[in-house]
């Protein structure tokens, strides 16, 4: 572990390589386990804000889900989570002709319907983030569903903090990301 200003980072997500292999997962992570996706606090008046733009891109089963559950709700952990379809798959989960899960939010996002991509949640998966009252620590979320990207992280030598750079620097900013790549550049240097 390391700390970037208010943040404690596992070394894992510098030493762990990871890049989606969608043709092999089809987006598993969207649709498995018993949980929805988690929300940020400052994401829930988003979602209420552009549920009308993003009903479109959803399947009726997910519209369903929404109106009836909410476009958020709070998990057993007492967070706020997307919604689910049957216990299992997030409420805005669309799919590709190819079977692939795809997120209805973004699809908007992608038309041009919104302004915002999707959770951040989503976003920096396989990262994940846990705020406490002094510090949120970032960590890598390990799920054997997630193998295929493993390997194909591997074969490409990408490591997961650049897969989500992206992500990274949306949630903590520019100088935060580029204090990562320090660390980065110090570890790499130190294990030649």
């Amino acid at each position: 572990m390391f700390q970037i200003g208010k943040t404690i980072v596992s070394e894992e997500i510098l030493e762990n390589d990871f890049v989606c292999n969608l043709n092999a997962c089809k987006g598993a992570c969207c649709v498995g386990g018993e949980y929805g996706a988690p929300v940020e606090d400052s994401e829930t008046d988003i979602l209420v804000n552009i549920y009308q733009e993003v009903k479109p891109y959803l399947r009726p089963e997910g519209v369903k889900a929404i109106e009836e559950q909410g476009v958020f709700v709070k998990g057993e952990d007492g967070e706020w989570e997307t919604p689910l379809v049957n216990n299992s798959e997030c409420a805005y989960v669309i799919f590709s002709e190819d079977g692939i899960t795809k997120c209805g939010i973004e699809a908007a996002y992608e038309d041009g319907a919104t302004k915002w991509k999707k959770p951040v949640s989503c976003h920096l998966y396989p990262v994940r983030t846990r705020e406490y009252s002094e510090f949120t620590a970032v960590n890598y979320h390990k799920w054997e569903i997630c193998d295929p990207a493993c390997s194909l992280g591997k074969e490409l030598k990408v490591p997961i903090y650049k897969f989500v750079k992206e992500a990274l620097i949306r949630k903590f900013g520019k100088a935060w990301y580029s204090e990562l790549e320090e660390v980065a550049s110090g570890n790499a240097a130190s294990k030649s």
